[in-house]
């Protein structure tokens, strides 16, 4: 039986020799298939997607297309795409800056709302049916928005913000739908009812699903099958179980002993601060119009520490971390000490985030700079989005060195933006590493990293963390990403509750 070729490249070669593969490009999605790509961080994933999409130029021959029965001509209205990148900047929020989610009285009355943006995606696609709004219904429903379609995009949490781009992009009822790393930020709830939709969508209507997936053990179970790149090239399509059947096992460890023993060596500074309570928190409260997020939380962090912080989305985890790094102006109206000097007495922002190490989706969002990597880096000496001032070369020593722990060796020059988004992920890793931090506030670290880098970044973690007078608070929504030396827990329950 002939099947429907959708898109098919053949022998693809880029004319832009920056956006070339390491060889010409054979890539074939059938009706009836979806595709999980897969690969290590770096390995060519967005660079194939780009190339599928007609976003690169070819050689020779255009990608071929037959999107039927859709009867939109254009090749932007067949395929969409949601990418790591649309997720945390985009279109709707050019002038973000990292602490503007939390300084609500400087947004603008021509910033959009969720409502606002969706009903426009609705009406876009054409379909005023029935149907279709039982989808925008079962959709609304799937990820809570009714509670968020008032609530200015600027203003969503990152996994709020990544419901709501799924919603957009369904909603505008594609043939392909290729989406970049869809479950990160989203609780465990959340994904598996997301999971589920897709199945359903997949089954029931003429869409076809290609997965660019970091996470290669997240495969959901109505994928068909893997294509997998590596070193720029493009393997043929194999079917799911054979994948499955040859998928290599990550290493019970990656960091080197030597690497291991040089953080574990390296020298403590005379500035740090010797302190029992590195957080304390009493009766604190934060509230946004009408909408309690914390309500009368009392926290201790106590000088040694290791804090896992988790719950659903929106539940204000991101918000909390906000006020121990006094990005959040209603930290100082809030009964918070922080290395044991109270909110409010004196001490700068800048002050505060010299002993803090800090990597979050809000500070990925903020990074539109295309700097040299190693600028990204040195910019965490100084707690600055960019580079304002000119480090010495003992500290761009320093830097090297903590891009050499995190893999990124030969990468300090390349810009931020031309990097893969795991790659970006790494370097603001080795940013918040860099100053030898007393706190290490990790949110979501491990967003966007492939397998052998999230064993990395755990490996790392769990080494910095067996020095003296370190204390660390980490988000995350996969348990699994906990690394060993957690020994404390927080878990943020919507609806003005909170429980340990």
């Amino acid at each position: 039986m002939q099947h429907q070729k959708i898109i098919e490249v053949r022998d693809g070669v880029a004319r832009m020799p920056e956006w070339r593969m390491a060889e010409p490009v054979n890539f074939l999605l059938n009706d009836g298939e979806h595709i999980a790509i897969v690969g290590p961080n770096g390995g060519g994933k967005s660079m194939l997607v780009d190339m599928i999409i007609g976003r690169h130029p070819l050689l020779r021959q255009d990608p071929f297309y037959d999107f039927s029965p859709s009867t939109a001509e254009l090749v932007s209205d067949n395929i969409k795409y949601i990418t790591f990148r649309d997720s945390y900047g985009g279109d709707t929020d050019k002038t973000y800056y990292l602490q503007q989610r939390w300084n609500q009285q400087e947004i603008s009355e021509d910033t959009p709302t969720v409502k606002e943006i969706l009903e426009e995606a609705y009406q876009m696609a054409g379909k005023d049916t029935a149907e279709h709004r039982q989808l925008q219904r079962h959709l609304y429903d799937l990820f809570h928005l009714d509670t968020l379609l008032d609530k200015y995009i600027i203003l969503l949490s990152s996994g709020e913000l990544r419901k709501f781009q799924l919603t957009r992009v369904l909603l505008s009822n594609p043939r392909v739908l290729i989406m970049d790393n869809p479950f990160i930020g989203l609780d465990v709830e959340t994904r598996d009812q997301l999971k589920a939709l897709l199945k359903t969508l997949s089954q029931e209507r003429a869409l076809q699903i290609i997965l660019v997936l970091s996470k290669s053990d997240d495969i959901p179970d109505f994928i068909t099958h893997v294509v997998e790149v590596h070193d720029k090239r493009v393997e043929p399509k194999v079917t799911l179980p054979e994948y499955l059947a040859h998928r290599k096992p990550v290493p019970d460890r990656v960091l080197s002993q030597e690497k291991e023993q040089a953080i574990l060596d390296l020298p403590y500074t005379q500035e740090e601060y010797h302190t029992q309570e590195i957080v304390k928190m009493n009766k604190v409260s934060i509230r946004y119009g009408k909408r309690t997020i914390l309500k009368d939380l009392d926290w201790t962090v106590n000088c040694g520490e290791r804090w896992a912080l988790s719950g659903q989305n929106g539940a204000g985890k991101s918000t909390l971390l906000s006020l121990v790094c006094a990005d959040n102006p209603q930290s100082y109206a809030c009964d918070i000490a922080l290395f044991g000097n109270p909110r409010g007495s004196g001490e700068s922002i800048w002050d505060i985030k010299k002993h803090i190490g800090y990597v979050s989706p809000e500070m990925h969002r903020a990074y539109q700079k295309d700097i040299p990597a190693i600028k990204i880096v040195a910019s965490g000496l100084t707690d600055a989005v960019g580079l304002y001032f000119t480090p010495t070369e003992e500290q761009y020593k320093m830097c090297r060195w903590w891009m050499g722990i995190f893999g990124l060796e030969g990468l300090e020059d390349r810009t931020f933006l031309k990097l893969s988004s795991g790659e970006q992920r790494l370097v603001l890793l080795a940013r918040a590493f860099v100053k030898d931090p007393e706190l290490l506030i990790l949110d979501e670290p491990l967003h966007g990293l492939d397998n052998t880098n999230r064993r990395l970044v755990k490996d790392i973690i769990e080494t910095f963390c067996k020095r003296k007078n370190k204390t660390m608070i980490m988000v995350t929504h996969y348990k699994e990403e906990l690394p060993n030396c957690i020994d404390h827990s927080l878990f943020l329950i919507k609806n003005d509750e909170n429980k340990n």
